[in-house]
């Protein structure tokens, strides 16, 4: 896969999944800019490690849940380095609570988070793939979102990730002729300890029929098909990389 003076942003990558896709891309030879919220030295680590594989990266501080600094955002990868080929959404928070419990502005911020900043970031970047006419935009969804999957609370998020799949497909189906795909790959559970795979191998999980967790390595190497050359007739799908989980 060759990914010649190619530019990837991912958003929330300073840790976890993130992280694991920044470093994926820029082991792949991308230029990687990697967008953050308050994890400064998270994302400075990135950077380094980025370098360290020969890769060119940049932090960006910003707030996805606001429309003009992600404005801000879009135009400051631009402007660096004088395009955008991928466009990798991987920011959503939840909070785990029953509907009658959540209040309105949790409702609003889980919303904002996981849904609407898909929105923002893929209206931004559109107007550069367009000029290039060539783009991939990679959104991160949930196991199951596809089927508008609900489960007990976490009723915001469930619903946010079903519309990020139907969003995704619209603006696939806008876009194909503009050399631009859109894609969702749905991770399943991840471990917070950031396992590596070889750790993960080592362990048990009877949630996974493959009998392992998962880690970020999984999840970044499916986007990173994603973004490549191989995949420019793949647009509008759903991959599911979740070790068999929720068949």
């Amino acid at each position: 896969m060759a990914f010649r003076n190619r530019v990837a942003l991912v958003t929330g990558a300073s840790r976890g999944i993130g992280k694991e896709i920044a470093l994926a891309l820029g082991r792949a030879g991308l230029r990687v800019a990697v967008a953050f919220r308050t994890n400064k030295l998270g994302a400075q680590k990135v950077l380094s490690d980025l370098r360290a594989v020969g890769a060119e990266g940049l932090a960006l501080a910003t707030d996805v849940t606001d429309p003009a600094r992600v404005k801000e955002l879009i135009e400051a990868v631009a402007k660096q380095f004088g395009r955008l080929d991928v466009l990798v959404n991987n920011v959503g928070d939840f909070v785990w609570k029953p509907v009658v419990e959540s209040t309105v502005e949790e409702w609003n911020s889980i919303i904002a988070s996981n849904l609407s900043s898909v929105f923002y970031t893929t209206k931004f970047a559109l107007p550069v793939m367009r000029r290039q006419r060539w783009g991939r935009i990679i959104n991160l969804g949930a196991v199951g979102a596809e089927r508008a999957f609900g489960q007990a609370k976490i009723s915001a998020y469930s619903a946010a990730k079903a519309g990020i799949v139907a969003f995704t497909r619209s603006v696939a189906l806008e876009e194909a002729r503009n050399g631009i795909t859109a894609n969702v790959v749905n991770p399943p559970v991840i471990d917070e300890k950031e396992l590596s795979l070889e750790e993960a191998q080592r362990l048990t999980d009877v949630r996974f029929p493959v009998g392992r967790p998962a880690t970020g390595r999984d999840i970044s190497e499916a986007v990173k098909f994603f973004a490549s050359e191989e995949a420019s007739f793949i647009t509008g799908q759903v991959l599911n990389v979740s070790g068999g989980w929720m068949l």
